[in-house]
């Protein structure tokens, strides 16, 4: 999530795609599928994804420093946008004094995150700030996921949210009406751990019940995501260099005969 909010990434509006047509299920790792006449087989090369939210699945649809800033005109701020992206890296880059920073729902995180980027101690803006992220129509779905996620879901495989976040994701997954195709989730502020600490993916192989080499990571920060599912045994791709779209998580782990 961090990552998602430092590169204050740009969207247009939610990817909105009809569910495929269910395809029928294999036990085994391979499963046939008609079409035509013929007979194609599609074996998985995971048995399960878990996936990182805020900067994989969940984007913004406007830059953080342009949400602070617009919103905080109401309340006096004079800080630029170029000022609030600067200081929204600093206050990231600072050591939090708690075990986890999304604690609950993060609030005296976020709390010390705005006041940093914008120099404003006003809680009255800090609120409305926090609940303008807490709304679906804050974030966007990247295009083909819905698809995508359908076709795995599928084929078998399980689907699982890792996530650094706080109590608003499951909100938010709900908003944008995809927390149905999702085996689980696990969320730092609900299970004690953020990423890369091994025991939240631990917990996340636990849900899908399989083993880490069956298992495959996709998320945006090297540290937290890539680094923390590898000293585990987990493989991972990083979201916008390893693999860009969801489409290419779905043929990596898909392979068709």
């Amino acid at each position: 999530m961090e990552a998602c909010f430092a590169k204050c990434s740009h969207g247009n509006a939610l990817f909105k795609a009809l569910k495929p047509l269910k395809l029928k299920l294999s036990s085994s790792s391979s499963m046939p599928i008609h079409s035509a006449g013929a007979t194609e087989s599609v074996k998985k090369t995971y048995d399960a994804l878990l996936l990182d939210a805020g900067g994989t699945l969940l984007q913004l649809t406007r830059p953080v420093e342009e949400i602070y800033a617009s919103i905080g005109r109401k309340y006096g701020l004079t800080a630029s946008s170029a000022d609030i992206k600067q200081g929204f890296k600093r206050a990231f880059a600072a050591p939090w004094p708690e075990k986890l920073r999304y604690q609950g729902d993060g609030r005296p995180f976020w709390k010390l995150v705005v006041s940093e980027a914008t120099g404003s101690t006003n809680n009255d803006y800090f609120e409305e700030v926090y609940k303008y992220y807490a709304n679906g129509e804050a974030w966007y779905l990247p295009d083909g996921a819905y698809e995508a996620l359908c076709l795995l879901k599928d084929a078998g495989v399980k689907v699982v949210v890792v996530s650094n976040f706080d109590t608003r994701l499951r909100k938010l997954l709900k908003d944008l009406n995809v927390i149905e195709l999702f085996d689980s989730l696990i969320i730092s502020s609900e299970v004690g751990y953020e990423k890369p600490d091994p025991k939240i993916f631990e917990a996340a192989l636990v849900e899908a019940s399989v083993e880490a080499g069956k298992a495959v990571h996709v998320g945006d920060d090297l540290k937290a995501d890539k680094q923390g599912a590898n000293a585990i045994g987990i493989d991972c791709w990083l979201w916008g260099a390893d693999v860009k779209t969801f489409s290419d998580i779905k043929n990596r782990i898909l392979i068709h005969d």
